[in-house]
């Protein structure tokens, strides 16, 4: 299905983010009951199985060229594979709070790898940005992660602990925002000659074979009797989120919206995973935490937001381009 609704396409692209934020913050209790590539082995499995029926070639579509085949790949190996144990990690170092103020720097990501790698110019905005972005993780790491009576308050006591653990897992969400920056990039380009249904399906085939041998192997030793009802719910919708709905939602509105203007969907992410951090998993805000958020966010609209332009003594918006 190709829609041709921007509006809609907002919506899909908006609405693939915060399920993303949820899922985000969701997976910390996963990983404290799974190990990270187990986790990862049964959430392709489990996408894998729901959309065996996306994987076969529409009549419309052509054979897949090479280059469409090696993009499939990198697709899945920074938005899939490298995405999901970055963090994973991360927040179980870290805290779901955390993740969302580093995840607010994704925009920034882009714009950075689009001139690194597309050749994009960027502006004198989106420099500031990026150096705000960049503050906004020193002052998160520099930050105790806060605490609350639940999931949060063991994240703190963990880096209270041990410092080195904290900045280890605040790496590896800043390598994760990494990895959503090159899925942005990929992705704009498969969906110029793939369906988002069979995008989304082949990317997560990939997943699953990347992590077969060490989900394989630790699956052999992992006991899954432990593992109450509630938890495999759990991981049932993080797998169905994280695998087939986000990523049909995503590649479906960038049929539409361009790479670049799809960033400012971000923001959703950063904030729905907060949310629920703070909602559910019991965790709290602190001060510094909060000044962090906010540059992040900053550093966001300024990445997304239209520049305005004066003229005769009027200020009007600059159109983003069709």
């Amino acid at each position: 299905m190709r829609i041709h609704s921007k509006p809609l396409a907002y919506f899909y692209l908006a609405l693939s983010m915060s399920l993303v934020g949820a899922y985000v913050a969701l997976s910390k209790p996963l990983a404290a009951t799974f190990p990270v590539l187990l986790l990862a082995w049964l959430r392709f499995g489990i996408g894998g199985v729901a959309m065996l029926g996306w994987l076969k070639r529409p009549a419309h579509e052509a054979p897949l060229p090479a280059k469409a085949k090696g993009l499939l790949f990198l697709e899945s190996f920074f938005g899939n594979f490298l995405f999901t144990l970055c963090m994973i990690t991360g927040v179980s170092m870290t805290s779901a709070v955390t993740a969302s103020v580093t995840m607010a720097t994704i925009p920034a990501a882009i714009a950075l790898l689009s001139w690194l790698v597309l050749k994009e110019r960027i502006s004198g905005r989106v420099l500031i940005a990026i150096s705000l972005a960049v503050l906004g993780i020193v002052l998160l790491a520099l930050a105790k992660p806060a605490a609350g009576a639940h999931a949060g308050a063991a994240a703190g006591a963990a880096a209270d602990a041990d410092p080195g653990k904290h900045w280890l897992g605040q790496l590896l969400l800043v390598g994760a925002v990494l990895c959503e920056a090159c899925y942005a990039v990929i992705g704009k380009k498969l969906t110029s000659s793939l369906s988002p249904k069979r995008i989304a399906a082949l990317i997560n085939l990939w997943g699953f074979v990347l992590t077969l041998p060490f989900g394989l192997y630790l699956a052999w030793h992992f006991d899954f009797g432990q593992v109450g009802t509630a938890t495999w719910l759990l991981l049932v919708g993080y797998a169905l989120a994280a695998c087939m709905v986000t990523v049909w939602l995503w590649m479906t509105g960038l049929q539409v919206v361009p790479a670049s203007q799809s960033a400012v969907f971000t923001v959703m992410l950063p904030l729905s995973t907060a949310l629920v951090g703070v909602v559910f998993l019991g965790e709290t805000l602190g001060g510094l935490q909060m000044l962090a958020f906010a540059i992040a966010v900053s550093s966001l609209a300024l990445t997304t937001l239209p520049m305005p332009l004066r003229g005769r003594g009027q200020t009007v918006l600059q159109r983003d381009p069709d």
